[in-house]
């Protein structure tokens, strides 16, 4: 059974960073296109950033600029390192791999205030 344990979320004030963590359980971790998504309350949930092995990564367009996505095919993680955060910015954080049709992970809080 493939999961995916998100690490990172909190607390953070405007224009402050974080960055979140993704490990995921699985074999041959490289072949697969993994990203991070996010829900706000009462909105549908988006794509935030995607990143293949080798291949270049993908933004929303709100995020681009500030967020960097990367991935550790050896330790099998994911990263987002997230800057100059705002407000609009937080949201519920999931960690995604496109495997099997997509597996989720459980999602980290990020609450970006004054």
């Amino acid at each position: 059974q493939v999961q995916l344990v998100e690490s990172g979320g909190g607390l953070v004030q405007p224009g402050g960073s974080l960055t979140l963590s993704c490990a995921a359980s699985i074999n041959i971790f490289r072949m697969y296109v993994t990203g991070w998504y996010r829900q706000a309350p009462g909105k549908q949930r988006e794509l935030v950033a995607t990143t293949a092995a080798g291949g270049i990564p993908n933004y929303a367009a709100s995020v681009k600029g500030r967020f960097t996505i990367s991935r550790d095919n050896a330790k099998k993680m994911v990263y987002l390192e997230m800057n100059d955060l705002k407000s609009e910015d937080t949201a519920v954080y999931y960690c995604y791999i496109n495997y099997l049709g997509g597996v989720w992970g459980q999602g980290t809080q990020v609450t970006v205030s004054s």
